[in-house]
This record gives structure tokens, C-alpha cells and sequence, in this order.
């Protein structure tokens, strides 16, 4: 098989995980440590070695890095992250990139490096990331109150060229409600997604618990996975002392687990220079395709809570320019930060959430895998590229979320590379109005300018008086007490209105009956009272 010399492709991945283990927390390492030691372990992967194997491959392509690539931590507070992971690597890259937050950001930063190889601006990158939520957290419960001595930059740094978007997630209404919380804004839809399906509350939970449980059981068998002992469908759904309930439908697992010590790292270059270095055919993995898109920004304009059109939009055009269908996907990892991500991800591909022959993680998801920060989509690719590694000939597909449901990235990868362009059009065609671009045989998709003209809701700050219930989330105190709602209303003319309540008899009434569809008056405080 002939293979373009700039076609991109990943040689090396490299993941950490470090467990607690009873030591001094101040001694723990810090996330440039396990963002270089995720960096060395990817450059040994190349030869098919650990980190400390023989000068191989990976660490010939090491040097040879123009650009070092950082998921930004949200655990330590950096100006220039990728500075003194290339001091601990030996690398030494002309640019340096950090990316804004938001779980897209990894996927995101994968399609714009294999493009950046394709066109010849790049011959290696590395992208890397971790966080170290875990330290920090167990740093503010110890009474001892330790400082961590992670290293401090000086305003002299060399800033890094930023990548992904700076813009505000919400407005100023939503961020009032407590909508800048994402605990706070799954629920939202994952109780749309209950009463669109006609499901009893009880029912509904039952699903999403057994949904998770076969995400525990992926990742009962990933050696790197924060949270390896498989759960029953019964343990997740049960609220008691270790699993309290945290914001309704939703257990503490359910929801995304972001106090974990975990690095990964890819290893991207040309084929020629793969070839160069000497990477073994065995380890090459292919970027196909991929498509980025955002669904109307904020949550006041969605059309709904049940669908994303940003993903089935992108979805399709990613699979098309990779010539192949979803069928045809053999894994995935749909970002399982929370059930209602993954459900309503799977619906817009047309995959069944259910399946147990093709599960929608490869890692065990952000619950159980563990959600280090932004940089689960690193590790997301990581799993995927060993996945594929081990079943020659078939294809993956990893998506990616950045804020509410908002960002969306997708991309598909394959052990062999993708197909001529007269091969392309799969999985349902290219959508109207969706910029292409194609380099080095790689392809991708930004579909953004279908999705703004797609129908949306017209948002009202000041609206009072009748309102129907559209969805809503109910918090939960620490000690498992519902403290308040946040709800999502229709007025009469059918525009969105945002509102709260915390009186305990209405609070009961919504974990226990549906509440999707109940009328109810919005006084003028932005407080709901519910008939």
C-alpha cells in the first residue's frame, strides 16, 4: 500500500495514573511531572516498549517535536505549561500551544494538528495533558493544610499561543440560576430526555444506572482507570453515605470524577517521518476524519434538551469524509461525563446506547475512568488507538464536550488510511452549508454554518406570570437533601424563562412525579411556584 509522506497519523500514546497511596500529599507529583512522564511513556508505545525501554523510535521522533500541545490543568495554574514539560523531556519544539477549557478541546486539537501535518506545517507534535485534582482536594481536607510546592512561573515566561474559545458558557441570567455548574445542567437534560421517551422517573433511573454499570465494567478492565471494581445497576442508583445523591436523577456515580491524578500523551507525525524514525507499521494509527461543531451557544436558544443538532451534524460529516457508516464503527467513546451526554450523542449517531457488543467508552468513562480536568479526551484516544491497534483493519470513533452540551468534536481513526476522495460520502453525505478542508489525505469538517440556521427558542429575562415546565434539576445538599430547583420554563407565547424554587414541598413533588409539562406562575424574583 502506497501511504502520502504527509499523511498524519499517531505513533506513540502514553497514559499515567497516579493512585493515592498513603504519602505525604505535598510529595504527590504535580501535572507537568505526569504530563512528562505520559510524554515518555508515548515516545517507548512507538517501539511497542514501556518509558524506560531502549532508545527507540519514539525517542528519536522526541527531538525531531516543532510543536508540544497542552490541554490546559485546571488543578495548578501555569502561564506556559508545555516549558517545563520539554525541560523534563528533552524536547525542544519551536511553539508552544495551550488550549482554553472544555472537554471538545482534545479532539478539537487532534483534527487541527493531523491538518497542520497534512499540509506540510508540521512533521511531529506532541499533545499532552493532566490534571491533579485528587492532590488538591486531598491538599484542602488534610488538617494540616499542607501547601503544595508545585512550580510557579515568573511573568517573563514565554506566553504559549492559546487554541479553543475563550467565550462566557452562559448569560448572565443563566449564570444567576446556577447554570455555570455542569452538575447542575446534565439533569436538565436528562430529564428532557425522560419525558420525551414517556419513561417513569423510576424506570428512567433504572436505565441510566444500568447504562453506567456497563461503563464500570469497561473499566474494570483499563489498567489505567481511577475506579476499577465493577458497580451493579443497584449500587449506582442507590443513594447512601459513599454515593449520596447529587443533583436529581443523578448519584455521585453518575457524574463526572474530577478528583483523580491522571496524565496522558499522543505522539502525531507524517508518515514519512514515522517511517523514518523507524515506528513499526504495528503501531501506526490513523486520524480519518473529523468535524467540529457548537450547537446555539447558549442554553436560553436551544431548541430542546433532548438533542444536540451540532453532533448529528457533525457526526455525519465526519463519518462521510472517512468514507465510512456507523455500522461499520467497531468502537467508541462518546464522552460519558454524565448519562444524558452519552444518550443523547448515541441518538444523534444512530447508535443504540444499549448495546452490549458495542459499548460507548473504550476507557470506562469520566465516572470511573476518571475526569482529569479537559484532558479526558486525551486518554479517550489513547485507549481508542490501542483498541484498534489490537483488532487490525477496524475503525473508532471518539466525540468530545466542551461546556453545556455546547462544543462538539469528533474523530474517527483506523489502522489503515482512509479512502480516495471519489471513496468518500458515507454516513449520509456532506450537510449543506459545512466547510471542508483536506490535507495529506485527512479530512475535516466544520458544519457550523448548518447548524445556526436551525430553528431556536427565544429567551425571556424578564418574563413573569403563566409558564409551562420545561425541564429542570434539583440539587442536593451534601447530607442528601434536596436544596433547590433550577428550572427551565416555557411562557405563553413560548419563549424561555429561567427560574428556582426552593420550597420543600414543590422540591418532593419533582423527585417523585413528573415534572416535565407542570404548570406552575414565575413571580417576578425569578422564583417558580408550581401547581
Amino acid at each position: 500500500m502506497v501511504i502520502e509522506p504527509r499523511t498524519p497519523v499517531i505513533v506513540g500514546v502514553g497514559q499515567v495514573t497516579n493512585r493515592p497511596d498513603g504519602g505525604e500529599v505535598a510529595a504527590r507529583p504535580e501535572p507537568v511531572a505526569l504530563m512528562a512522564e505520559a510524554v515518555l511513556a508515548a515516545a517507548g508505545d512507538c517501539s511497542g516498549a514501556g518509558a524506560g525501554g531502549a532508545v527507540g523510535a519514539g525517542h528519536r521522533l522526541l527531538p525531531r517535536a516543532q510543536s508540544l500541545r497542552i490541554i490546559s490543568p485546571r488543578s495548578w495554574d501555569y502561564i506556559n505549561p508545555g516549558q517545563l514539560v520539554a525541560e523534563q523531556t528533552g524536547m525542544e519544539p519551536r511553539q508552544f500551544v495551550l488550549t482554553t477549557n472544555g472537554g471538545n478541546n482534545p479532539q478539537r486539537l487532534i483534527n487541527q494538528t493531523a491538518l497542520a501535518i497534512g499540509r506540510g506545517d508540521l512533521e511531529v507534535a506532541v499533545i499532552a495533558g493532566a490534571d491533579c485534582g485528587y492532590s488538591v482536594a486531598a491538599a484542602r481536607r488534610d488538617p494540616n493544610r499542607p501547601v503544595l510546592p508545585w512550580t510557579g512561573q515568573g511573568a517573563d515566561t514565554v506566553k504559549p499561543e492559546m487554541f479553543g474559545s475563550s467565550r462566557p458558557a452562559t448569560t448572565d441570567s443563566e449564570e444567576e440560576r446556577g447554570l455555570g455548574v455542569a452538575v447542575n445542567v446534565f439533569p436538565l437534560f436528562e430529564n428532557a430526555l425522560r419525558a420525551e421517551a414517556g419513561r417513569r422517573l423510576e424506570d428512567h433511573r433504572a436505565w441510566i444506572a444500568e447504562l453506567w454499570a456497563r461503563c464500570s465494567q469497561v473499566a474494570s478492565a483499563n489498567p489505567y482507570a481511577w475506579l476499577r471494581e465493577p458497580r451493579t445497576p443497584e449500587q449506582i442508583a442507590t443513594p447512601d453515605l459513599a454515593n449520596r445523591m447529587v443533583a436529581y436523577p443523578y448519584t455521585k456515580l453518575m457524574v463526572a470524577n474530577v478528583q483523580v491524578d491522571q496524565g496522558a500523551a499522543l505522539i502525531l507525525c507524517s508518515a514519512e517521518a514515522a517511517e523514518a524514525a523507524g515506528v513499526p507499521h504495528d503501531r501506526w494509527v490513523f486520524p480519518l476524519a473529523g468535524a467540529d461543531a457548537d450547537d446555539h451557544w447558549f442554553l436560553s436558544h436551544r431548541a430542546d434538551f433532548h438533542s444536540s443538532p451540532a453532533m448529528r451534524l457533525a457526526g455525519r460529516a465526519a463519518l462521510a469524509l472517512a468514507g465510512t457508516d456507523i455500522d461499520a464503527v467497531a468502537r467508541l467513546d462518546l464522552f460519558p461525563c454524565f448519562p444524558s451526554a452519552v444518550e443523547i450523542t448515541a441518538a444523534e449517531l444512530g447508535v443504540a446506547a444499549d448495546d452490549p457488543g458495542r459499548p460507548v467508552t473504550v476507557t470506562g468513562g469520566l465516572t470511573f475512568a476518571g475526569g482529569p480536568g479537559s484532558n479526558y479526551g486525551t486518554h479517550a484516544v489513547a485507549s481508542m488507538a490501542a483498541a484498534l491497534r489490537a483488532d487490525p483493519g477496524s475503525v473508532g470513533l471518539v466525540s468530545g464536550i466542551g461546556w453545556c452540551m455546547t462544543e462538539h468534536s469528533v474523530g474517527i481513526y483506523g489502522t489503515r488510511p482512509g479512502p480516495a476522495r471519489a471513496d468518500i460520502g458515507g454516513g449520509g453525505g456532506i450537510p449543506d452549508l459545512t466547510a471542508v478542508e483536506e490535507a495529506g489525505g485527512y479530512r475535516w469538517a466544520n458544519p457550523n454554518g448548518a447548524v445556526s440556521i436551525l430553528p431556536q427558542c427565544s429567551p425571556d429575562a424578564e418574563a413573569k406570570g403563566e409558564i409551562a415546565v420545561e425541564t429542570y434539576s434539583v440539587v442536593y445538599e451534601r447530607d442528601g437533601t434536596p436544596s433547590r430547583a433550577i428550572v427551565a420554563c416555557r411562557t405563553v407565547d413560548g419563549r424561555r424563562a429561567w427560574a428556582t424554587t426552593t420550597d420543600p414541598d414543590q422540591l418532593a413533588v419533582l423527585v417523585s412525579e413528573e415534572g416535565c409539562g407542570r404548570l406552575g406562575t414565575l413571580r417576578d424574583t425569578g422564583v417558580v411556584d408550581l401547581t
